[in-house]
């Protein structure tokens, strides 16, 4: 063989892999709009990433994401989503309503996975459950229609004459319909509702201490990102100002809480990558069924309750689901 000719052998062998490489299709990339921020996400980041694995799918090996969070500041998740939509993700996972809308109003094209806690319905994501037509499905958990039964929970758990107080962050548009929903079910129990609003730790802080000079028996956190990743400082203030309170979300009982009721996160999670998969793998959003959670839990920590000195009614007991000792 000639020098030359076996100078380009040797070259086209080494080439040969790089070159393999090169042609290989590029991974899917997921695009994820979150209200609240990474860090605060995390516990339920493992859960998406586990349900992601079940479909065949792994972070940096095979699909990779492009995130973009609003850390609470929901005014931004237009701008957001518009700069998410222009990377061409396959699919957008979405945290929160205002994400999910934010996110349908960029495109009409890409599919979109939700996980809320509304009616998606009534808030215009989607025409069925059954049938979502267009490019958006995803996971309801119906959160904030089940405030009505939270605020009935924990009235059982204080004196008939404790008055009962909302937190709310204003900057969520659920605060507004929230509130109405909740003053109507106080109303029909026969009681008054104070309201508290709270954006950052400050105004968290302040709301605490206003509260109990305004002598309330019983708080209620609603469903908001910013109350779920600031749960640490809620629970130690409701333990601080002695303050019974209902959460909507479980971890925040484990850390201490008193009581929460409603579905399980973590399994919403983990169904929204399942779905995420699904769509990677070619499946339609008008073919995915809009989810609802088949079991809603009421957990209470028991150890909480003595510190409060409360005496929690048997017939509240025997319903709970789990109790933390």
């Amino acid at each position: 063989m000639k020098r030359c000719e076996l100078i380009a052998v040797i070259c086209g062998a080494a080439l040969w892999p790089l070159m393999a490489h090169a042609q290989q299709p590029a991974a899917p990339k997921i695009g994820f709009l979150g209200g609240g921020s990474a860090e605060g996400f995390e516990p339920l980041a493992e859960a998406f990433r586990q349900g992601l694995r079940e479909g065949g799918y792994t972070e940096g090996k095979n699909v990779a994401f492009e995130y973009r969070w609003a850390a609470g500041q929901f005014e931004r998740l237009p701008r957001l989503a518009i700069d998410l939509v222009s990377r061409r993700p396959a699919v957008i996972a979405t945290q929160t309503l205002p994400g999910a809308l934010a996110a349908k109003a960029s495109t009409d094209t890409i599919p979109i996975v939700f996980v809320i806690g509304e009616d998606p319905i009534k808030v215009g994501l989607v025409a069925s459950l059954n049938r979502p037509a267009g490019n958006v499905t995803g996971i309801s958990n119906f959160m904030n229609v089940l405030g009505a039964k939270r605020l009935e929970l924990v009235s059982e758990a204080v004196p008939k004459d404790a008055r009962l107080a909302l937190l709310v962050n204003p900057n969520n548009p659920n605060a507004g319909p929230d509130t109405k929903e909740l003053q109507t079910a106080a109303a029909a129990l026969g009681r008054h509702l104070e309201i508290f609003q709270a954006s950052s730790e400050r105004e968290t802080e302040t709301a605490f201490a206003a509260a109990v000079e305004r002598k309330v028996g019983a708080l209620f956190i609603n469903t908001d990102p910013f109350f779920f990743e600031q749960r640490e400082q809620v629970v130690a203030l409701a333990a601080r100002y002695r303050v019974p309170t209902i959460y909507p979300f479980r971890e925040m009982v484990v850390a201490g809480g008193l009581m929460s009721y409603g579905a399980n996160f973590p399994k919403a999670w983990r169904q929204a990558g399942i779905y995420v998969a699904r769509i990677l793998k070619g499946a339609k959003p008008n073919e995915l069924p809009v989810i609802q959670p088949t079991n809603l839990d009421l957990v209470i920590n028991l150890r909480t309750a003595k510190e409060l000195g409360l005496n929690l009614p048997n017939t509240l007991i025997g319903r709970a689901d789990e109790i933390i000792e």
